[in-house]
């Protein structure tokens, strides 16, 4: 019988690719024990193996670990990724028809949660970096001006590192956060691995949620909520709400092992690891800790031609993880060694100037307009699919996301304006896409709008 898939991942495999993408392992570490034969590994639910969302047995005693890895009291497995996480967090933290402050820069997962959960959307933007051409880490002073004026949010949601590795200050906001009684959730699925570099910058969140697959060597979908401040009970309660009955036991087996080696051969291959991307900074055009507090294992190259550059990249086998038009972008992690980082290096030497800076800048991503619908409301009306040349003035019901890096230009019940087209042309996101808009029925005109104010627009 074909095996399509298959044959197409050993293909590609067999050719010795130099993979600087997700997930963590690159396909050259995985400490899970039989990891070759990981299907005897494959249990369920039994008295030995113990179950996820009882919170007790061997299986608490790994999530244990992790939360003290974290410097955290409570941690839970996820076997579906840090959108799983995110799901959890918010409804730990809120309630229906709750107002929440979110980071403009949030993963469309965040915006997905809002529709489940009926949350209203009060956004936080960031300050653009021109000179790194992208946005720059939470100001502390926005989400306390937001704060007081909107004293009713107890929910704040930013993402720290984001998927260019720039860090926010999360002790300061946590503070403005905790000092108004709120809670501080922290989407920081590309920062696994920071506390394993003695890196405290990921502390201070209530909820903190990371994707061990994208930094750690770890099987995909493996990633883990981590909380203070909460029972084990609630964390499985929620948990369970968003998550598969049948969660993989070789999964949360993997979460296990690549904390143990981590904490210690892991370590020190990720510290030269950090080295190698210091190195590579200071040889080539990239966003450096200059223009931002960096994720010291994130490299981003500034290109002239970042889809290009790419393209070169993966002619001669070296895998970026992603490009848009002005950066190319490649995760480092404990896996790599040195060659892997002489081939890259060696390749980004041959890269043609004409790929290179100087480009005409790259334009930060418009401001958002007020919106006409909830995320709710929108997800669930009537839907038509438009391409978006053609859906000016049209009523997003889905993100408008160019992915990755997954952040929504234009979120759910949002109007997709002349702004948003020119950016999109701007980044060169292909106009013909279709995307969902709401259909004319559900999109009536002369529905409120709502009011601008300061820090954000709120419904």
């Amino acid at each position: 019988m074909p095996t399509p898939l298959v044959d197409a991942l050993r293909a590609l495999a067999d050719t010795g690719p130099v993979r600087f993408h997700m997930p963590g392992h690159k396909g050259l570490v995985m400490p899970l024990p039989q990891a070759a034969g990981a299907v005897s590994l494959d249990f369920t639910e039994l008295p030995p193996t113990g179950n996820l969302f009882d919170g007790g047995g061997a299986i608490r005693r790994a999530e244990d670990l992790w939360a003290a890895a974290f410097s955290m009291e409570r941690c839970q497995f996820l076997t579906g990724g840090s959108t799983l996480g995110l799901q959890t967090a918010l409804a730990l933290t809120c309630s229906p028809g709750d107002s929440v402050l979110l980071d403009r820069s949030c993963h469309r997962a965040v915006i997905h949660t809002a529709a489940l959960l009926d949350l209203r959307p009060v956004w936080l933007e960031r300050p653009w970096l021109p000179q790194g051409e992208v946005v720059g880490p939470v100001d502390p002073a926005a989400v306390e001006a937001a704060l007081d004026a909107h004293p009713d949010i107890k929910t704040v949601c930013i993402t720290s590192p984001t998927y260019y590795g720039v860090l926010s200050d999360l002790p300061a906001i946590s503070h403005i956060v905790h000092r108004r009684g709120g809670k501080l959730v922290v989407d920081g699925a590309h920062g696994a691995h920071l506390p394993f570099l003695g890196d405290r910058r990921l502390e201070g969140a209530d909820v903190l949620v990371v994707s061990a697959h994208k930094t750690l060597p770890a099987l995909g979908q493996t990633a883990a909520l981590l909380a203070n401040g909460f029972a084990q009970e609630e964390l499985c309660r929620w948990a369970s709400l968003f998550s598969t009955t049948s969660p993989s036991y070789v999964f949360m087996a993997s979460l296990d092992a690549a904390r143990d080696w981590m904490e210690g051969e892991g370590r020190e291959r990720l510290a030269a690891a950090a080295g190698a991307v210091a190195a590579l900074r200071s040889a080539f055009p990239c966003l450096t800790p200059d223009h931002a507090p960096l994720d010291p294992c994130r490299l981003v190259l500034l290109a002239g031609d970042g889809a290009g550059a790419e393209a070169f990249l993966q002619q001669r086998n070296i895998w970026p993880e992603m490009s848009d038009r002005g950066h190319v972008v490649f995760i480092f992690t404990a896996a790599d060694g040195r060659e892997q980082w002489a081939a890259l290096e060696g390749a980004l030497a041959q890269l043609p100037p004409a790929l290179l800076r100087p480009a005409s800048p790259l334009p930060p991503p418009p401001p958002p307009e007020p919106p006409r619908l909830t995320p709710r409301q929108a997800r669930f009306a009537p839907v038509e699919r438009l391409p978006l040349w053609a859906a000016e003035g049209r009523t997003a019901a889905e993100p408008i996301a160019p992915y990755p890096p997954g952040i929504p230009v234009v979120a759910p019940g949002e109007v997709l304006t002349k702004k948003h087209l020119a950016y999109f042309s701007e980044i060169g996101y292909n106009r013909e896409e279709k995307v969902g808009f709401i259909s004319d029925q559900g999109d009536p005109a002369g529905l409120p709008t709502q009011r601008h104010i300061q820090g954000g627009t709120q419904l």
